[in-house]
């Protein structure tokens, strides 16, 4: 990640929404992060100032992503069910390396990074990991079955090209 300056920009993504990154330094004992309307202002002691933060800033966006996560993907993954009429027997937030998300034994592990992406992207991929799981392979079936009911898949697919999910 480039090093951020205080008063620099650099854009963030929640649901396909770009956010402006603010960094400020404060009288303050540990790192705080803010999500406002258009804008995320993460606080920084002011004794961070001369020091390279992007560690700290990192964690603050993974975690946010995480508590995003776990606050809003349950209702993406219940349209998804019902939907469907199946679902895996569970699903896990947790940080994978390369992947949105991946079925294991039955469930999901979804990377919380997918909040990331539009509502009906991550609700694509949902459908498409349901299917995976109930069909055991991949492919055309699979997509056959999301194309029933999301027959704009292709373009969510175009999206997504170069991510694996």
């Amino acid at each position: 990640m480039k090093e951020i300056k205080e008063n620099t920009t650099k854009l963030v993504k929640i649901f396909g929404v770009n956010y402006e990154l603010k960094l400020v330094y404060k009288r303050i004992k540990n790192p705080k992060l803010n999500l406002k309307e258009k804008e995320i202002e993460i606080s920084l002691p002011s004794k961070y100032k001369k020091i390279n933060n992007d560690t700290i800033i990192e964690m603050l966006l993974e975690k946010m992503y995480e508590a995003i996560a776990n606050k809003e993907l349950d209702t993406i993954m219940e349209k998804v069910r019902t939907t469907l009429k199946f679902a895996p027997e569970d699903y896990k937030i947790l940080k994978l390396d390369k992947r949105l998300c991946k079925c294991v034994a039955n469930r999901l592990v979804i990377n919380p990074e997918i909040v990331k992406y539009r509502k009906e992207i991550i609700e694509y991929v949902f459908f498409y990991e349901f299917c995976r799981l109930k069909i055991n392979k991949s492919g055309k079936k699979i997509r056959d079955i999301v194309k029933q009911y999301m027959p704009n898949y292709e373009n969510y697919e175009f999206e997504l090209v170069g991510v694996q999910y």
